[in-house]
């Protein structure tokens, strides 16, 4: 028996279960996958801006190290300051990525003796941060204000409730004026990752939480969806992004982000709350693709077409592809058995001549 057998056994179960996942390039297919939302990751009104940030900093491709050692610089810190401003927050920690951020936050921050309550449809993310954390965990009914209060009143100690703005996979948003009003009540710590909500939402796509006038123990704001880069801010107090520095290892032990990705992100939070033009056509988008797709519900840019079966759904995703429509199966195990899906992502780039397209397509 070779020693790498083990391996090519779980890759031929993932081959039987038509779950095998493989990197393909877009092949130059009209863009119905990526999250960039506005197109800001193609922007060369970004890339001029951040080439301008850039040449005012000192000649360096990276950080040299850990921002608690060699890697934190003047720009960096600047960005936080930014950043917090525009979203309203006292303080905030930038990360390597959101999946950095949630993995930090929430090993961290739960205690032993805390309980962490999350949304059943949580992301991966989060869901890896809680298995880290010293705290115990439950999930609640997705969206379920009942079924959230009745998972609160069952435990002691302190509470942390993790919901997402807009569900990744489905597209729908969180009942979150409902939700912080208990968790005020209750007084437990709300966290909202708003990944696909920032850039969007809000007029002037400052996220869901802010549009509604509302606050919360923390936000995370990511910037690889509509803010087109890369990273991701942890938002809350100046204790809160204290405690993070002190003890999040997932920022205390990763080398920073260079300064010209952070120059991209000042850059990019420069252009897009102005955007109102390209938000107001996605959202003309996404009415056309519900009204034309039966069963099309989300009022967010990700749509979803059912297509129940690994199988089925590659195959359907298949035909779209060879149309010419770059629109990809979200796959059992990423999704529970029988809900496998195509996600389909709009963006102010495309065209109503694009979606229409795609409906016709959708529809054969």
């Amino acid at each position: 028996m070779r020693k790498e057998d083990f391996l090519e056994t779980a890759l031929n179960k993932r081959r039987e279960q038509h779950a095998f996942r493989q990197l393909r390039l877009p092949g130059g297919k009209i863009d119905f996958c990526s999250n960039d939302y506005l197109g800001l990751a193609r922007s060369e009104r970004v890339q001029e801006e951040a080439l301008t940030i850039s040449r005012q900093l000192a000649q360096v491709h990276g950080s040299g190290g850990s921002r608690l050692l060699a890697g934190n610089y003047e720009l960096v810190e600047e960005a936080e300051r930014v950043l917090a401003s525009f979203h309203e927050t006292p303080a905030g920690l930038i990360y390597n990525s959101g999946y950095d951020a949630n993995l930090g936050l929430f090993s961290a921050v739960p205690q032993k003796g805390d309980t962490i309550i999350y949304d059943q449809l949580i992301h991966a993310s989060i869901r890896d941060g809680v298995r880290l954390s010293a705290a115990q965990s439950f999930s609640f009914i997705h969206n379920s204000v009942e079924d959230l209060q009745k998972k609160i009143l069952a435990v002691d100690g302190r509470v942390f409730v993790a919901v997402e703005s807009v569900y990744s996979m489905d597209g729908d948003m969180a009942l979150l004026a409902e939700i912080t009003a208990l968790c005020d009540k209750l007084g437990a710590f709300l966290i909202v990752d708003e990944a696909h909500a920032t850039g969007v939402i809000g007029p002037k796509g400052e996220g869901l939480m802010q549009a509604l006038g509302l606050s919360c123990f923390a936000r995370v704001h990511t910037f690889g969806k509509a803010v087109g880069c890369h990273g991701a801010i942890v938002l809350g107090s100046v204790a809160l992004r204290d405690f993070l520095i002190n003890f999040s290892r997932s920022f205390i032990y990763t080398t920073a982000l260079p300064p010209h990705a952070v120059a991209v992100i000042l850059a990019a939070y420069d252009i897009f709350p102005d955007m109102h033009l390209e938000r107001a056509h996605l959202s003309s988008l996404i009415a056309q693709f519900r009204k034309g797709v039966p069963g099309a519900a989300s009022e967010t840019p990700i749509q979803v077409v059912m297509a129940p079966g690994n199988e089925q759904a590659r195959q359907l995703a298949h035909n779209l592809q060879q149309e010419g429509l770059d629109v990809r199966a979200i796959l059992h195990p990423t999704v529970p058995r029988g809900q496998e899906r195509l996600r389909v992502v709009l963006h102010s780039f495309n065209t109503a001549a694009d979606v229409e397209r795609l409906i016709t397509a959708i529809n054969i």
